[in-house]
């Protein structure tokens, strides 16, 4: 009887808590999310953004039955990580730090599960909760440090394999002259949207794989040369069509269709890879003596 008693208290905590924490953090971050949403509608690297949260909640959905009611307990351990969260949101405005201020999103989030629900929650929506910061745009240092050497990477290898095809390529910073013809790889084709793309894709895969330790450490590695080739591919078809086609039609490519298309491009080079390593390893049942003895009976 008194089990009974406590389920209905426990399940308008549950709801009276969930709303809670769903209040504080509209109301503490709503600057930041209309800042992070323009930037989701107004830069295509970021357009993955408005995907995140639904993917969040199919994560925490999928991983419902790891969850136990036993494990809701409130915590004042959660009030750290808030405070972690509040000093850096100050230090942001303090040092004009603006990207920092989002990228301390899922701290607050994590912080607040833990306070209000305990450690067996935040342990349980921890994946889902890392998975935001996928949404938060890089900063513009980091975007940059990123994108130059990328930009690099693609010019080379773009131009070694135009030649390799046969076309009077050559590279010069960050530009491929191919004849008459001039083609930049500029910051927006660094391939940088699709590395994000594919490191979340590896990262979901990572969540809900049960492969070792060591083969999901091997799928987060590929994410940065599967990216590359998919933005190489990009590059030189963009070429070839300069070299074939015309120059309407290369732009075209380079700057609308292709920005969709190498992301499922990316991705199915991810899934062969991810094939490729499941059938290098695969799995061996190992018997006992008794039980090969039994097998042969």
């Amino acid at each position: 009887m008194a089990n009974r008693a406590v389920e209905p208290v426990r399940g308008e905590w549950l709801v009276a808590g969930g709303a809670l924490l769903l209040l504080a953090t509209m109301w503490a971050y709503w600057p930041t999310l209309v800042e992070m949403v323009g930037q989701w509608r107004d830069q295509p690297d970021y357009s993955h953004g408005f995907l995140v949260i639904p993917l969040s909640l199919f994560f925490l959905w999928s991983r419902r039955s790891k969850l136990s009611s036993a494990d809701l307990r409130p915590s004042l351990w959660g009030a750290a990580l808030l405070a972690v969260a509040a000093v850096s949101r100050f230090a942001a405005s303090f040092y004009f730090l603006g990207p920092l201020d989002g990228w301390t999103l899922p701290i607050w989030i994590a912080g607040s599960v833990w306070l209000l629900f305990g450690w067996g929650c935040l342990r349980w929506s921890l994946p889902a909760i890392a998975f935001l910061w996928f949404m938060i745009p890089i900063p513009f240092s980091a975007e940059t440090w990123l994108s130059v050497p990328l930009q690099r990477i693609a010019t080379k290898l773009s131009t070694e394999v135009l030649v390799t095809l046969g076309q009077p390529a050559l590279s010069e910073g960050n530009t491929i002259w191919l004849g008459d013809n001039q083609l930049g790889v500029e910051e927006a084709c660094s391939g940088l949207r699709i590395l994000v793309g594919i490191y979340a894709l590896a990262f979901a895969f990572v969540l809900f794989s049960r492969w070792s330790w060591w083969q999901k450490g091997l799928a987060l590695v590929a994410a940065l040369p599967i990216a590359i080739i998919a933005n190489v591919t990009r590059v030189v078809v963009t070429g070839l069509l300069y070299q074939f086609s015309s120059s309407a039609a290369a732009r075209y490519f380079m700057h609308d269709f292709s920005g969709l298309a190498m992301i499922p491009l990316a991705a199915a080079l991810f899934w062969l890879f991810l094939i490729y390593l499941d059938r290098l390893f695969p799995e061996v049942e190992e018997l006992s003596s008794v039980e090969v003895g039994r097998e042969r009976l």
